[in-house]
């Protein structure tokens, strides 16, 4: 059985305050102070099994936090050392989420040397990011994020950028995106920031934060935190970069929205949980051993166990875990059965799962509107990508395509027997005019 666990040594333990932060509460599950650190134990036993269950000959762990690096350095040498001591000739791979504001150089040498793939949380520029990314005083993190930045570059290390589509940046997309690829790799992910406020279960707890209810009980609560996005800006804030990405950077620029969107085109998956038929593949390891169902459902109701008393593999094979990854295609409502764009979307993650159905069914997605006009939008030019990959032909052909196609609409002399102005060297009507 091949899943994935995404591994919290230091738990939700965090240097900065991000007032959209979804997982810092979730100190008050565990009590005592802050900061927490996996011992050694714990994480000997973890990377052992974890190795040990995966089917495929490549292994690749992924540590999140809160913040991972406020462990310091030598505490991910023992993480590589016992990879390789457990290896058992896998390839063992790494990467890490960060918020780049305790970056080193003695941090970006490990990362170089081991080959980490590091993620980098930044929401835009400066006016964007400061935003919602402060520090626990309030001050602003930019600054201390982009020296992070050119510590990773001066070492040459790869990098991605994540950055939290929320109420404010949502509103400036290409300033976003620009931003991006002018600091990037080239490489993006975009997460929607939709979180519910409190109610009775989750303010016994100590939490700001509504808890997902278990059992499919949807309506406890959909009272939206005021950095949510709404439907309507992401849907603009896809497009506008969609459509620019598409003119000009087809091939040099990888946004992972657009090619989960392409690979469910294709029918050969998302690879992302969020529009997969079903989820459960995914769990999370907390700080002392424990493993929840998701990242997303860290929570006394979808604990599976502690590895230290239950091999991990048989946590996430469980009845309970398997049963949590298939009422996402189960509790689908009526509506989304028939929706066209199903195939793209999937019902959207679970969580998001608490807005009614014109005919007042519980269980749509808070974003379904979003993704209709997202994903009706793109539908075209994805088709065009769709061909070109079973032609065996590069993606960025795109591009090219929809200037010559753009010149045609204008000129209007096109015939059906003409060259296709794709370059393919086949009729027109036999290539892009089918």
């Amino acid at each position: 059985m091949n899943f994935q666990v995404m591994a919290k040594p230091s738990g939700a333990s965090c240097n900065l305050g991000c007032t959209y932060c979804f997982y810092t509460e979730k100190v008050n599950l565990y009590g005592g102070p802050a900061p927490y650190r996996m011992p050694l134990e714990v994480l000997e036993s973890f990377i052992r099994q974890y190795i040990e269950c995966q089917e495929t000959l490549e292994v690749q762990f992924a540590w999140q936090g809160g913040e991972p690096l406020l462990l310091g350095v030598d505490y991910f040498k023992s993480v590589v050392s016992l990879q390789r001591e457990y290896a058992g000739g896998k390839k063992v791979t790494n990467t890490i989420q960060t918020n780049g504001t305790r970056l080193t150089d003695d941090w970006c040498r490990l990362f170089k040397e081991h080959d980490f793939l590091v993620g980098l949380s930044i929401d835009g520029p400066r006016k964007l990011h400061d935003r919602y990314r402060i520090r626990r005083n309030g001050k602003p993190t930019f600054d201390s994020v982009m020296s992070g930045l050119t510590l990773l570059r001066k070492h040459k290390v790869s990098f991605n950028t994540l950055t939290v589509v929320n109420d404010d940046n949502s509103r400036w997309p290409l300033e976003v995106y620009r931003f991006l690829k002018r600091i990037g790799e080239g490489h993006m992910q975009f997460i929607p920031a939709v979180e519910r406020q409190p109610y009775e279960a989750a303010e016994n707890l100590g939490l700001r934060l509504a808890i997902p209810p278990p059992n499919g009980d949807l309506g406890a609560s959909s009272r939206l935190t005021p950095w949510s996005v709404f439907p309507d800006q992401l849907a603009n804030f896809y497009i506008s970069i969609f459509d620019e990405w598409l003119r000009h950077d087809v091939g040099k620029v990888f946004v992972q929205f657009f090619d989960v969107a392409l690979g469910n085109w294709l029918g050969v998956g998302s690879g992302l949980c969020q529009f997969s038929p079903m989820c459960g593949m995914a769990g999370a390891l907390e700080h002392n051993g424990d493993l929840y169902s998701c990242d997303h459902y860290v929570y006394p109701g979808y604990k599976l166990g502690n590895i230290m008393e239950t091999p991990l593999a048989e946590l996430m094979e469980s009845a309970t875990q398997q049963q949590f990854g298939s009422s996402k295609l189960n509790s689908l409502p009526g509506y989304c059965m028939t929706c066209e764009v199903r195939p793209a979307c999937h019902g959207d993650c679970p969580k998001h799962r608490f807005a009614e159905t014109p005919d007042g069914e519980l269980g749509l997605s808070y974003l379904c509107l979003a993704y209709k006009e997202i994903f009706s939008h793109m539908a075209p030019y994805l088709k065009i990508m769709a061909e070109l990959i079973q032609a065996g032909r590069p993606v960025p052909d795109v591009m090219r395509i929809l200037r010559q196609q753009s010149k045609d609409r204008r000129s209007s002399d096109l015939g059906r027997n003409a060259p296709c102005p794709c370059g393919s060297e086949k009729k027109y009507k036999r290539c892009c005019g089918a």
